[in-house]
C-alpha cells in the first residue's frame, strides 16, 4: 500500500444531511419493531424464496440481528468515511489529492446510509410479513438494492476518473 497523505477535511453539509435522512428512517423502523414487538408471533419470516414469499422461519428474536449488523456495518463504513488516505487510489497527485479523497468520502457517505436504509426497510418488512402482510417489493428487493448500490459505486467511479 502506498503511503498517502492523512489529511482530514470536515464532512460536507450533504453528507451530514444524509446521515441524518438514513438514520432518522433506520430509528423510525426500530421504534415500529419495538411497538410491534409484543404482536409478533412466535416464529417470523427470515429466509424469502425468488418470489419473495417467506420460505424459512425463526424466532422473532431475529429482529434484533438485522439492526445489529446494519450499525456494525455502518460503522465500519464510517470509519472508512473519516480515512479516506486508506482507500485505493491511482494516479494520485498533489493538485488532484483533496478532490478525490472528498469523492471518495462521499462515496463512502452515500453507500453506509443506503445499506443502513436498506436494512431499515429489512426490519420493517420483516415486521409487516410477520403479520401477515406481503412484501411490498418482493423479488424485486434485492435486485433493486444491487442497482442501487451498484449504480451509486459506478457513478462515482466515473467521477473519479472525471475528478482525476
Amino acid at each position: 500500500m502506498l503511503n498517502q497523505p492523512k489529511l482530514h477535511f470536515p464532512r460536507s453539509a450533504l453528507q451530514k444531511t444524509l446521515d441524518v435522512l438514513a438514520i432518522g428512517a433506520f430509528v423510525a423502523a426500530i421504534i415500529y419493531g419495538i411497538t410491534q414487538w409484543s404482536s409478533l408471533p412466535v416464529q417470523v419470516p427470515i429466509h424469502y424464496n425468488a418470489l419473495g414469499e417467506p420460505d424459512g422461519w425463526g424466532s422473532k428474536w431475529v429482529f434484533f440481528i438485522v439492526p445489529a449488523l446494519a450499525v456494525a456495518l455502518w460503522i465500519f463504513c464510517h470509519v472508512l468515511e473519516l480515512k479516506p488516505h486508506l482507500h485505493n487510489y491511482s494516479k494520485l497527485t498533489v493538485e488532484n489529492t483533496e478532490r478525490l479523497y472528498k469523492n471518495s468520502m462521499l462515496l463512502c457517505n452515500v453507500i453506509k446510509n443506503e445499506i443502513l436504509l436498506f436494512f431499515a426497510y429489512i426490519s420493517w418488512d420483516i415486521m409487516h410479513m410477520a403479520h401477515g402482510g406481503k412484501s411490498i417489493l418482493g423479488i424485486y428487493e434485492m435486485l433493486l438494492f444491487l442497482l442501487v448500490l451498484f449504480g451509486t459505486m459506478a457513478f462515482f467511479i466515473v467521477r473519479f476518473y472525471k475528478l482525476r
